[in-house]
């Protein structure tokens, strides 16, 4: 298991928003977490990543117990993601976007980087070849050198994708990353999941898009209030009656 959850709870001014969840995610799966606004779906990823802190559980990643630990050590562990806001740079360019993405990434020593090192050249050579194959995947060439900020909500959306995925990470969680997004721009979108997945890589989305969901989805967990309703392939779960109650609302 690439992922495992295990009794994670998480509580705001005596609120309950996570109530014990624990599941496993397989390597290579491409898994869904839905369910209706307030549920807990992003307080659990905030947890995962290390953007909040529990109030009980483990969160174990790659075999290594990640719960609590910094956001930006897990990130260098292996485990990216997106947030429901696009988070950007506006005024720099698609490419120094995913350039400064991944150089947070990339073994560095100040004095190495001063001198110009050769490891520091080579560096930046793969960075450079990375950025553009990854432009590529995500069709927008044309704009590499295009302020971020200038670009349409969708591309936006596109290139948040992108920055997830430059580091190579072996875990990819994706906060409704068809959310707002006109129809052409969301089979985009399903396409650069698809293609990631298909390299072997696992990906864990919340998303509000049942169509995306499930087109795309291995299984699918439901959560309603803070806990895990249902879980299941997406045919199991779209006729749970737990489902139809708490998310379809027929």
């Amino acid at each position: 298991m690439i992922l495992r959850v295990e009794n994670l709870s998480k509580a705001f001014f005596g609120l309950t928003v996570l109530d014990r969840i624990s599941f496993e995610v397989p390597e290579g799966e491409l898994l869904s977490i839905i369910g209706p606004n307030g549920s807990g779906k992003t307080t659990l990823f905030n947890v995962i990543t290390g953007f909040l802190s529990s109030d009980g559980g483990k969160v174990i990643f790659d075999g290594q117990d990640i719960t609590d630990r910094p956001a930006h050590q897990i990130a260098l562990r292996g485990l990216s993601r997106t947030f429901q806001d696009v988070r950007l740079f506006g005024s720099l360019s698609v490419q120094d976007n995913l350039l400064l993405a991944l150089q947070q990434h990339q073994e560095e020593h100040l004095l190495r980087r001063f001198l110009g090192t050769r490891s520091i050249i080579r560096d930046e050579q793969v960075a450079h070849e990375r950025a553009r194959d990854l432009i590529a995947l995500i069709g927008l060439e044309r704009y590499t050198d295009f302020p971020a900020g200038q670009l349409s909500y969708g591309q936006r959306k596109l290139l948040q994708f992108a920055l997830a995925v430059i580091p190579d990470p072996r875990l990819l969680l994706l906060d409704e990353p068809a959310a707002a997004v006109n129809p052409t721009m969301i089979n985009s979108i399903k396409e650069r999941i698809l293609e990631f997945n298909r390299r072997g890589k696992t990906v864990v989305l919340i998303e509000h898009n049942m169509d995306v969901v499930m087109d795309i989805s291995h299984r699918v967990l439901v959560m309603d209030y803070g806990e895990l309703i249902a879980e299941g392939t997406p045919g199991e779960v779209r006729r749970n009656p737990k489902v139809i109650e708490a998310y379809f609302g027929h």
